[in-house]
């Protein structure tokens, strides 16, 4: 079984999702594609004894860890895990809230890279989760097939000749896939077209969800935009219906960005220099606003507007401020008023050392 020192490791590194790279990746922060997939053996999660849940991870845990890439996954029992080392795996878009926050045997394998995540005794027996930099849902696509066909290769899957994989929730029935693309809209949201965005998206069967998923809010202005049927479509189908739209959403927001460099150039400098000025000097600071003052600044790096920062660095701020990641950065679990201050800490600190931080702002 994974350790807590294991996971400390995890800190050390950005996590694939926030590595700044891959195309489009100023815009689109990550592509993922999920599948989701049940043992014929047993019932589904909803209807399964304790029993059978863990016999449902044994037998997986087996076969992963047996694959080709077992030796280089963390396997972890999310059930034994502290509840900052759940949330912090869920600040790494590795597990979802359902799973950290679920009941019973369940667990995770994690490639170190934090390319993928097998999650066990989630909604279905196993996710499995692909995340690439950028907007590259071809390559997710291939890394995701391989993984599957590696696992379906050793198990029996619940699979129906004409529904396609079976599925706890209707809406994953078929293919099981769930494609979907986080990207950062501050320029929309400044100039207030967003919600048009999000109703033609809808028109066409697109769910918007927040930076951590269904029920989440839009913090930082991160948006994930997603399939939400699977039924009587293709793998094919659904990685055009959401590959189509982005270039599209790209588009607008670029638009925007224009718009307010060319129209209100001093409103969008002003806005840009503040927000750095204020993560650069306060004493003590949400993690909701800090969202919101990191979503200026990196709109304000990619516009050229802020000198001296790149853009990993910033992406970087976005995960490890939040609050399991700061106590374990810190090494003890805070109240929200010491984490305010912690995190407040932590910025002046990484923002301050950056090359030229003491006049960075473009005129």
């Amino acid at each position: 079984m994974g350790s807590v020192v294991e996971i400390d490791e995890l800190t050390q590194n950005p996590g694939e999702w926030l590595r700044g790279s891959g195309p489009e990746s100023d815009i689109v922060i990550s592509s993922r594609i999920r599948l989701a997939r049940n043992l014929a053996d047993f019932p589904f999660i909803s209807r399964a004894a304790e029993q059978d849940r863990n016999q449902i991870e044994r037998t997986l845990k087996q076969t992963i860890l047996a694959s080709e890439n077992g030796s280089h996954l963390l396997y972890l029992d999310v059930e034994q895990l502290s509840s900052v080392d759940r949330q912090l795996l869920v600040e790494r878009h590795l597990i979802s809230r359902e799973h950290a926050e679920g009941r019973g045997s369940r667990a995770v394998a994690i490639d170190w890279s934090e390319k993928f995540s097998l999650m066990i005794n989630e909604e279905d027996h196993l996710r499995i989760q692909v995340m690439q930099s950028g907007l590259d849902l071809q390559n997710a696509w291939d890394y995701i097939n391989r993984i599957d066909d590696l696992i379906e290769s050793k198990v029996t899957y619940a699979f129906h000749e004409r529904l396609g994989y079976l599925t706890a929730c209707p809406t994953n029935v078929g293919t099981g896939m769930r494609v979907s693309v986080m990207l950062h809209l501050p320029a929309l949201v400044i100039t207030r077209q967003i919600d048009k965005v999000f109703r033609s998206l809808q028109k066409i069967s697109l769910a918007v969800r927040g930076l951590f998923g269904e029920g989440s809010q839009a913090m930082g202005d991160f948006y994930q935009i997603s399939n939400q049927v699977t039924l009587g479509r293709s793998e094919a189908d659904l990685l055009k219906q959401v590959g189509d739209i982005v270039p599209v959403i790209i588009d607008y927001e670029r638009q925007a960005r224009d718009f307010l460099v060319k129209e209100s150039h001093e409103n969008l400098h002003d806005r840009v220099s503040r927000a750095y000025g204020i993560l650069r000097t306060a004493q003590t600071i949400s993690s909701e606003e800090t969202m919101h003052l990191l979503s200026s600044v990196r709109m304000g790096v990619n516009l050229g507007l802020i000198e001296n920062l790149a853009i990993p660095a910033v992406n970087e701020l976005f995960i490890l401020t939040q609050p399991a990641h700061l106590q374990k950065l810190s090494g003890a679990e805070l109240d929200t008023a010491d984490r305010n201050i912690e995190r407040a800490r932590y910025l002046r600190r990484h923002l301050n050392k950056q090359p030229g931080a003491d006049g960075a702002e473009k005129n």
